[in-house]
């Protein structure tokens, strides 16, 4: 049986290095796709609604290749922290999140002969407290300019983190514990892609 070999609807380093970690064949094909949230949008619809429309992108043009599109958002008081436009952007979000808990929502689109599956996988994080001279110093360091919420668990952010309750790789970007899950959702076997019999 010829290995299928999914597409990644996204451009993100960090979905690429977890696809990577569990053994994922793939290749990039990075939509073009850019929405804003709708009024009155939930922030975890507003994921799930930018993963379908990623996944579906590059779908049209892929024959009956699986192609997986995803989106995370990050969500305070109700309000989409998206990726910050300047360094006093990023400050003020960091201020915001300082010593306090939030949501970060990452949502998986799965497309296959034309039909779509999604989920959503949600993390609570929670932050130290800041001190200004904290935050100037990780907004200096340029980790948070390309980062929904202007951090990264991964990295340095890690240093302004006190408590993650669920998947922190959900916070990076692609809750790999759930990728069997929507596999099976389309009838794909995950197990099976990621780690193939070699007598078959």
């Amino acid at each position: 049986m010829k290995p299928v070999r999914i597409i990644l609807a996204s451009a993100s380093p960090r979905r690429r290095q977890l696809l990577d970690l569990v053994n994922m064949p793939f290749e990039v094909i990075p939509s073009s796709s850019e929405d804003v949230p709708r009024v009155d949008e939930a922030p975890s619809e507003y994921s799930l609604r930018a993963a379908r429309e990623k996944a579906i992108d590059i779908a049209r043009h892929q024959g009956d290749r699986p192609v997986l599109g995803a989106d995370t958002v990050v969500e305070i008081d109700g309000r989409i922290l998206g990726k910050p436009t300047s360094d006093s952007d990023a400050r003020e979000m960091l201020r915001m999140l300082s010593g306090r808990a939030h949501l970060v929502h990452t949502a998986l689109a799965l497309v296959t002969d034309s039909e779509c599956s999604t989920l959503i996988d949600t993390t609570e994080v929670r932050f130290l407290p800041l001190a200004e001279s904290v935050i100037r110093w990780y907004v200096r360091s340029g980790e948070p300019m390309d980062k929904a919420g202007a951090y990264a668990i991964q990295g340095l952010g890690g240093l302004l983190v006190s408590e993650v309750r669920g998947s922190p790789h959900t916070v990076v970007g692609l809750p790999i514990h759930r990728l069997a899950e929507i596999f099976e959702m389309r009838g794909l076997d995950f197990w099976g892609l990621i780690h193939p019999d070699p007598q078959e």
